[in-house]
């Protein structure tokens, strides 16, 4: 009795959900989407690519109406003149130019040199002062060109200001000449080529550099082939 009421029961049910189905179209849209579906397609294997090939080719450069009758424009290298600009003129007269003519340069022989340095140690020696003291051979680059004078290290950190200070240069006709002392750099900078201009130094000059103030020098030349500077 309780199966047959079961069965029954159950039947009914699929009856009523056939029904439903059939109701929405379910049983149509099923069919459909399953003849639709299909297996998934391996893929290919990839083929072997081909390198790309360019072709360069000259192409013509477009150029304007205004100048397209015109014949193309060449180019090549020119050459072209320096430009001397002209030094201006020394207080005495001369030119710097001819300071910075390293063509003419006149280098003093070492014979010559130590000779002048000779001459100078013995003036030292013979003036036997209470100052500090040092000689200076001048070389090219003192008195041409650069007209940047070295002085030596250890008379400069124990004699001289340690900072930037004017140095005034004393020659022996008391005509004084001021110079920039430069502390870092131990050595005359501003300054320095008006007087060795003026007072005509060459290469292989003995100097003797006499500090009888601070910040001022006594200087004795020697001349390389010939005798001290007088004025």
């Amino acid at each position: 009795m309780v199966s047959t009421s079961y069965e029954e029961s159950r039947r009914k049910r699929m009856e009523e959900n056939r029904k439903r189905m059939e109701a929405l179209n379910l049983t149509q849209l099923s069919q459909s989407l399953h003849k639709s579906s299909s297996p998934i397609s391996k893929p290919s294997p990839s083929k072997p690519r081909t390198p790309r090939t360019t072709e360069k080719q000259l192409v013509v450069v477009r150029r304007s109406g205004r100048v397209a009758n015109q014949p193309a424009p060449l180019y090549k290298e020119v050459l072209i003149d320096r430009v001397i600009i002209p030094r201006s003129r020394t207080s005495s007269g001369g030119s710097y130019d001819k300071y910075r003519d390293y063509s003419k340069r006149v280098y003093a022989s070492h014979e010559a040199r130590v000779e002048a340095l000779d001459k100078a140690e013995k003036l030292q020696s013979e003036l036997n002062s209470p100052h500090p003291i040092f000689i200076k051979s001048m070389l090219q680059s003192h008195v041409t060109g650069g007209f940047w004078l070295g002085l030596p290290v250890h008379f400069c950190k124990k004699n001289l200001p340690r900072k930037d200070e004017v140095m005034t240069l004393i020659d022996e006709d008391e005509n004084e000449s001021p110079t920039t002392y430069l502390a870092q750099k131990t050595g005359l900078s501003a300054g320095w080529r008006g007087f060795a201009i003026a007072h005509k130094l060459a290469d292989g000059d003995a100097l003797i550099f006499e500090l009888v103030k601070r910040t001022a020098f006594k200087v004795y030349i020697i001349r390389v082939n010939g005798p001290s500077f007088r004025g």
